[in-house]
């Protein structure tokens, strides 16, 4: 097993279904790990030639369960979809795969179900 497919072990269950793992980073204090969400569509807007990707929100940093004694931070983005019909920025709900057998915090679920925040109609 690969160091990166090990360490998903940890993290809860069903995130490597929707996240890649950016970057990683241990010090004294902490672990922080950067999440970026994968580029994926819903059916529906994937035969949709009016949505288009426009970046991704900016970072939200959310505590996980400690491992060896040190606080677990994840730092998430998710995407952000622009509409050209309709000029609006969008990003989806995430729900876990396996969401009723993982442990999550509140903050986690939020973010989760936040729709980035950053919607909003182009300049």
């Amino acid at each position: 097993m690969k160091t990166a497919d090990a360490f998903w072990q940890f993290l809860p269950e069903g995130l490597d279904e929707l996240f890649e793992m950016v970057k990683f980073e241990k010090t004294d204090q902490s672990y922080d790990i950067w999440l970026d969400e994968k580029k994926k569509l819903s059916d529906e807007d994937f035969r949709n030639p009016n949505i288009v990707a426009r970046g991704y929100t900016d970072y939200v940093t959310v505590q996980d369960y400690p491992m060896r004694g040190r606080p677990v931070f994840l730092h998430m983005r998710k995407n952000k979809w622009w509409d050209k019909k309709t000029n609006e920025i969008f990003s989806y709900n995430l729900e876990l795969p396996n969401e009723e057998r993982t442990r999550l915090s509140t903050e986690f679920v939020a973010f989760l179900k936040d729709e980035g925040g950053d919607d909003g109609i182009v300049d």
